[in-house]
């Protein structure tokens, strides 16, 4: 099976660079057109089951895709307590022990909200869940988390049972980019991490065939809305201040 964890399009405090943890931000246009784009990418996917974070910017991403969406909040943002709304700068101000062992990667609970394992866990509890059920019943199935960026780098990182402090290797999912998790031979590997269509106009979803890991989308009617790459943030941008350390290098980078 495969597991694809995409991540919400972009919000105003995304923009602005606020921490949003669980305030409920919606989509802010640029992240409206990143999910009109994507959605029928990712139903062309088939999905079994799409499950969404109950947080706003996610259920409007997760609409995109055009099924019916289960909503859980495990798969919320961490809470950020106190820090959320405010910028890196703000917060260095306002909480600065706990922004200085933040920026040397330290888990702690900022603004007395949650820790990242705490995160990895309440996700991890809801995909037993689903495994559990016997989803997928096709053992090739796909089942879709749209959630958001630390939630996404914690699951990741518990799933594949690396070390907690060795989290922050994984690079920050960015707006409406997505990693897949598949299953083999009874554990996980990441198959793709940041990942996004690279197609400029992918055929509607009745259209499609044939389509898995490693193929392309095939060629069928054009969407109205041709995608454009141009829409979906690169992986050489800026950090992502929910999700990012400024500090990475002083992080273990193997254990």
């Amino acid at each position: 099976m495969r597991l694809l964890l995409w991540r919400h399009g972009q919000t105003s405090w995304n923009e602005a660079g606020r921490f949003q943890g669980q305030a409920d931000v919606p989509l802010d246009e640029t992240g409206a057109r990143q999910a009109d784009a994507v959605g029928p990418v990712i139903r062309a996917l088939r999905p079994e089951l799409v499950v969404s974070s109950d947080l706003l910017r996610c259920q409007q991403t997760a609409a995109r895709i055009g099924l019916p969406v289960r909503t859980d909040p495990r798969l919320r943002e961490i809470d950020l307590g106190a820090w959320s709304g405010l910028t890196g700068a703000e917060a260095a101000v306002r909480f600065p022990a706990e922004d200085a062992a933040w920026r040397r990667g330290e888990d702690i609970r900022r603004g007395g909200g949650e820790t990242y394992e705490e995160v990895a866990e309440r996700a991890y509890a809801l995909l037993g869940e689903i495994l559990g059920e016997g989803r997928p019943a096709d053992p090739a199935g796909l089942i879709v988390f749209v959630l958001h960026g630390g939630t996404a780098r914690a699951l990741i990182g518990r799933v594949l049972g690396v070390s907690p402090e060795n989290w922050w290797v994984f690079g920050p999912l960015r707006n409406c980019r997505w990693s897949v998790l598949r299953r083999e031979h009874g554990g996980f590997r990441l198959a793709e991490h940041n990942s996004g269509p690279l197609a400029t106009a992918v055929p509607a979803p009745d259209k499609v065939d044939n389509v898995g890991p490693g193929h392309s989308v095939g060629t069928g009617r054009p969407l109205s809305n041709p995608l454009s790459e141009n829409l979906l943030p690169t992986q050489d941008g800026p950090t992502t201040a929910d999700t990012e350390p400024v500090h990475l290098q002083t992080r273990p980078t193997s254990g």
